[in-house]
């Protein structure tokens, strides 16, 4: 597991992206709520489809624990949109980190350059907009949504 920049206690970097239906959220914007930012490849993957499923099935759960999951790739806006649609994601936001290219994966360390993408993590924010958890995973790991469930202890 590779290390990134980011410790718990640090302020989350801010950031606006798109979601799959080209409404844009912000993390500022969900203050007051514990935001788990999950982190994947790209879309139309197995690994990142599992991943993005487990938030969507997981989404009454992180609710009760005032948390709000998004998903974030650096895939464009429509190939998001064909994605949550072909896998049946339809409450959880799809973030599409596209242009500039990787911009917030980059803020969070989490952009592998040689591959153009980023790489696969869970970083829970807190209400406070301090980083509470993270968990950077191996890229044909498949990330414990479990775990988040655990720390957040609801």
């Amino acid at each position: 597991m590779r290390e990134i920049a980011l410790k718990t206690g640090d302020a989350a970097p801010d950031f606006t992206l798109p979601n799959q239906n080209g409404k844009e959220i912000s993390l500022s914007g969900l203050k007051g709520k514990r935001v788990l930012l999950s982190f994947h490849p790209l879309a139309f993957t197995g690994i990142c489809e599992i991943q993005m499923k487990a938030l969507e099935v997981k989404r009454e759960a992180l609710t009760e624990c005032n948390a709000v999951a998004l998903g974030l790739s650096v895939d464009s806006t429509p190939a998001k949109k064909a994605w949550a649609e072909a896998i049946g994601v339809e409450k959880t936001d799809l973030l599409a980190d596209f242009w500039p290219h990787g911009e917030v994966a980059r803020k969070y360390d989490l952009f592998v350059e040689k591959m153009g993408f980023s790489g696969r993590a869970n970083i829970l924010v807190g209400e406070d907009g301090r980083i509470e958890w993270i968990k950077v995973y191996e890229l044909k790991e498949i990330p414990d949504l479990e775990a988040v469930l655990r720390f957040l202890k609801c």
